[in-house]
């Protein structure tokens, strides 16, 4: 593992442990986003904030086969929220009357959500990058 690949598991590491935080400070902001289609929007935030601070956490890990293990629960989580980005780019915006720079940023995450997968595979050495043996 090179050490770009250690500083960026523990810089994902602290953002998915702080936005799975803020699924429980707020709430309210996860259930506007939320596909109405979802049964038990607020479990299903829960659900979600508490993957993303165990996933976090578990980046940390010193043992490689458990990063591997997070790092798919990870990726699974990512695409797992993926209607509720999508959603808020199409109607929790529009509803709320955000401004363009927030819709434009919501346009934007729908892409970046592939990128950040890519970024989670590289940093746990999933890719092959930097792999230990």
């Amino acid at each position: 593992m090179t050490r770009a690949q250690r500083y960026t598991r523990y810089v994902l590491g602290g953002l998915f442990v702080a936005a799975g935080t803020l699924h429980f400070a707020a709430p309210e902001f996860y259930l506007a986003i939320m596909p109405p289609y979802l049964p038990w929007p607020r479990a299903l935030i829960y659900a979600s904030g508490v993957a993303e601070v165990v996933g976090g956490l578990g980046l940390l890990l010193p043992s490689p086969a458990k990063r591997r293990w997070v790092a798919f629960g990870l990726i699974a989580l990512l695409l797992a929220v993926f209607p509720a980005n999508v959603h808020m780019a199409r109607e929790a915006v529009a509803a709320r009357g955000w401004a363009a720079p927030y819709t434009w940023a919501t346009l934007a995450r729908l892409p970046l959500q592939f990128v950040l997968i890519g970024i989670v595979g590289w940093a746990t050495s999933l890719t092959g990058a930097g792999k230990e043996q």
